[in-house]
């Protein structure tokens, strides 16, 4: 009895230990964010050091969130003293890399937008046991100043207790730090004692270096505390009127903010999408937040409410001054919101500059704006997005500021944010989230307080090259204007004239800066990270130039981009023109591709009728001019049901099933490789939701749902959870999940089958496969018979073909280019072209 009891313990610890070895993770033994701001100018390293102290090769996972206004500039990973580094291409040059690497069976997708602020960089790769792996990202911000404060934003979440934590933070600001500040969504009492803040008059150190049992939920349990954010914030001081002027290496940046001025009486008109989409919770939080700007309007002010549906509702004939009475009138308006209809947003915006071209009575020096809040397309009226743009800027006319806020992801930010930058405004997406009534308001407190308009900030034309944005409508109290640019060699005083309208006067203010003697300001300061004023310049310059694209016309929206994608080059920045390319240690040397999203790739697909992928202009299709390659309008950039890319052909192609036929289809099978896949449609989903392999040596069933992976062997079930990284291996058939993105089945010698998990805007799986040339000719099925069967019925290499003849399994079908996303990627920025065919199996 005693016998078995022990033999039954020993057993029993086996299983135990075996089990410890197979969660083992690697651990993140040291993490390090070390920030320099220098100048309002952040560069910010984050290294992280994990070890794989399992007993076999283990994911090692590197994710950092980073603000979306920051470019990344520098990424490498290092392996045993191997290191791997990653390199900024053109965008189209490291998409062509890319799909290259996928057709050889390689994977990709880094960068994805998290929340409003942020964005994640996310990378992964295999160590051995007992090996090390140092990951390195560094990236670079402009600090921009909102409501009287900059906000430096480090996003903290580590996933398991980390013996070497430290956020270093080090600022210079020659002009002098007047406040400075730090918050905490994770904050202890026992997590402050391990924050520590050294502040002069023009240097700040703050660190923080929390010790393991400081990170702890509870002594108990080995949780940490560290997830959310750290936040520093702060503002300098400002003495001359003219503003700041600072100089390292020929470079030159000047910063005004002008404080304690009469503020602009504001002509306000709010523009509020009442359509049926705005229905519920969207409709609630407009009124809350909209009854507590009414309480913010000055008495000077005059304001105006249109609302609108598939009809445009104008509250009062003409512009009202805010009086008690008023405002309290246009209360009782907004609290009787209700939605329902259809979205004619350009009735609405023509009717609001109606309202203030005919307004009288109004003050002299005021600043006129429209402020529009949607969360759809326009359904009524006009629903041509670019004549609606030329209308509302024709009728405009440089007179008044347009503001768009586009609510949720319903909303085409591309036309939002085209339409107000063309009329001296911006636009802003409001995210739908408990918080989304204080997003409005915070951004109304923003434009509440215009202080200067029509600036000029005048430097010697002849002395100064690539000079930044130096004129602006519009100046707001509590932000700040930046201007850069190089100065020639043989300048000693770099004279400014600044030119503005306030709201008691003209003014004129005049500053000299003396070179050396600003250029000796930086010397030997360990705080400065070389030659930041130049690379601050050449993020500037970046910004504005894609900035100023999407307002202009098409002929000139690519010399722009071109400038911008010199200067990405040329400094290894990160933008929407580039990407970085990152090379993996592996025997097939796994490439991923890190492209930066745009807050326009952050929505849902904009729905337009089926097989409407081009524009058609007198019978043809239009075609837009990118970086010198012609190519269709993309229209259409939803996720097709399958992707796969041709062997042999560097030719993709979207398929899509017919699902009124059936909801399980019979995709793919290899006698020779014994595989089989087939697929489950979904329920109100055009996309599949299921994915079943079956091998048949060994004999093991992969069940992937969007909600996890079942494994089942010899009667035996395992199961998978999409939330952390996990493997699995049985007699050589390796099961790996990626956390919340991929799922990799692969075996010695065969194919590889890869299902990317995708949670926007509905959950469905997409499959594709790797190492295809190991398929035979005898693999079959809806999607296998493209790997054997299926040929182009011409040799055409022509981009700007629009229909093509594929045969495939012995029929013919005329298969048109579309463009759609591209599920392989995390962050399918730009939609990728394909030929597409309908399948009935």
């Amino acid at each position: 009895m005693e016998q078995r009891a022990l033999l039954a313990w020993t057993v029993f610890s086996s299983l135990l230990v075996l089990a410890e070895t197979i969660d083992q993770k690697p651990e993140i033994y040291s993490l390090h964010v070390d920030c320099k701001v220098t100048s309002r100018f952040a560069h910010t390293v984050i290294t992280s050091r994990i070890v794989n102290q399992a007993n076999e090769s283990r994911e090692a996972t590197f994710e950092v969130e980073l603000p979306k206004t920051a470019f990344i500039t520098n990424f490498s990973m290092s392996i045993d003293g191997e290191v791997y580094p990653g390199i900024i291409k053109e965008k189209a040059a490291a998409q062509n890399e890319y799909d290259t690497a996928v057709s050889q069976g390689q994977s990709a997708g880094l960068i994805k937008i998290t929340d409003r602020k942020l964005e994640q960089f996310h990378v992964s790769v295999s160590i051995a046991a007992a090996s090390k792996v140092t990951f390195e990202l560094t990236y670079e911000e402009l600090l921009k100043r909102q409501l009287g404060k900059y906000e430096l934003l480090i996003k903290v979440r580590p996933k398991q207790l980390v013996k070497h934590f430290q956020i270093d933070v080090h600022i210079f600001e020659p002009q002098g730090i007047r406040f400075l500040e730090t918050d905490s969504t994770f904050m202890t009492n026992e997590l402050t004692e391990a924050l520590t803040k050294v502040q002069n008059e023009t240097k700040a150190h703050i660190l923080f270096k929390p010790t393991v049992d400081q990170q702890k939920k509870n002594s108990e349990l080995d949780e940490t505390l560290l997830n959310g954010d750290f936040v520093v914030r702060y503002d300098v001081k400002r003495e001359a009127t003219a503003g700041d002027i600072q100089i390292v290496n020929g470079y030159f940046v000047h910063y005004f903010a002008p404080q304690e001025m009469p503020v602009f009486p504001k002509n306000i008109i709010f523009v509020i999408d009442r359509s049926g989409s705005m229905a519920g919770r969207k409709i609630d939080q407009t009124m809350d937040a909209l009854l507590k700007i009414l309480q913010d309007l000055r008495p000077e002010d005059h304001f105006n409410f249109i609302t609108f549906n598939n009809k445009v509702m104008e509250w009062k004939s003409s512009l009202l001054p805010a009086t008690e009475e008023n405002v309290a009138s246009a209360a009782a308006l907004v609290q009787t919101l209700t939605a329902r209809g259809g979205t004619d947003i350009s009735g609405a915006l023509l009717a609001a500059v109606g309202v203030l071209e005919k307004a009288e009575g109004l003050p002299e020096r005021s600043v006129s704006m429209i402020v529009l809040l949607t969360d759809g397309q326009p359904t009524s009226g006009e629903r041509n997005v670019e004549v609606i743009q030329e209308n509302i800027q024709k009728a405009i006319n440089g007179k008044y500021a347009l503001f768009c806020l586009g609510f949720g992801f319903d909303v085409s930010y591309k036309f939002l944010e085209k339409m107000a930058l063309s009329n001296g405004g911006i636009a802003r997406r409001i995210y739908e989230n408990a918080d989304a009534a204080l997003q409005l308001q915070g951004f109304y407190q923003e434009v509440a307080t215009p202080i200067l308009m029509q600036i000029e900030m005048q430097y010697p034309e002849n002395s100064i090259q690539g000079l930044t944005k130096n004129d602006f409508k519009l100046f707001f109290e509590g932000s700040e204007i930046i201007v850069s640019g190089k100065i020639s060699n043989e300048l000693d005083l770099l004279p400014v004239e600044i030119k503005a309208q306030s709201h008691t006067s003209d003014l004129t203010l005049k500053e000299e800066a003396n070179v050396k003697e600003k250029e000796q300001v930086f010397q030997n300061q360990k705080y400065v990270f070389g030659n930041f004023i130049e690379r601050l310049w050449a993020y500037l310059t970046i910004q504005q130039l894609l900035e100023k694209a999407i307002s202009v016309e098409e002929e000139d929206q690519k010399a722009l981009e071109d400038q911008a994608l010199d200067l990405s080059l040329r400094y290894s920045f990160v933008t929407p023109l580039t990407s970085m390319v990152v090379t993996k240690p592996s025997d097939q040397q796994q490439k991923e591709l890190a492209n930066k999203p745009t807050e326009a790739d952050n929505e849902k697909p904009s729905s337009f009728p089926a097989g409407g992928a081009y524009r058609m202009m007198n019978g043809s299709p239009a075609v837009s001019r990118f970086r010198g390659i012609i190519r269709p309008q993309p229209l259409v950039d939803e996720h097709p049901q399958l992707l796969l890319q041709l062997p042999r052909q560097n030719e993709r192609i979207c398929l899509n099933i017919d699902k009124t036929t059936q909801s399980s289809v019979h995709l793919l099978s290899d006698p020779e490789q014994g595989l089989t896949v087939t697929g489950k449609l979904g329920n109100g989903v055009n996309h599949f939701v299921q994915f079943d392999i079956n091998y048949v040596n060994p004999p093991v069933q992969i069940h992937v749902y969007t909600h996890a992976i079942l494994i089942s062997h010899n009667n035996k079930n395992n199961w998978l959870s999409w939330m952390k990284s996990a493997s699995s291996t049985i007699q050589g058939l390796s099961v790996s999940v990626e956390e919340e993105r991929s799922v990799t089945v692969s075996l010695p010698d065969t194919v590889t089958v890869k299902i990317s998990l995708v949670r926007f805007p509905d959950d469905f799986l997409g499959l594709y496969f790797l190492n295809t040339d190991r398929f035979s000719d005898k693999v079959s099925g809806v999607l296998g018979q493209f790997y054997s069967k299926a040929q182009f019925g011409d040799n055409s290499s022509n981009q700007r073909a629009v229909e093509r003849l594929l045969r495939v399994s012995g029929s013919e079908h005329r298969v048109s280019r579309l463009y759609k996303k591209d599920y392989r990627l995390e962050s399918a920025s730009d939609p990728v072209s394909c030929w597409s065919i309908d399948l009935t199996p």
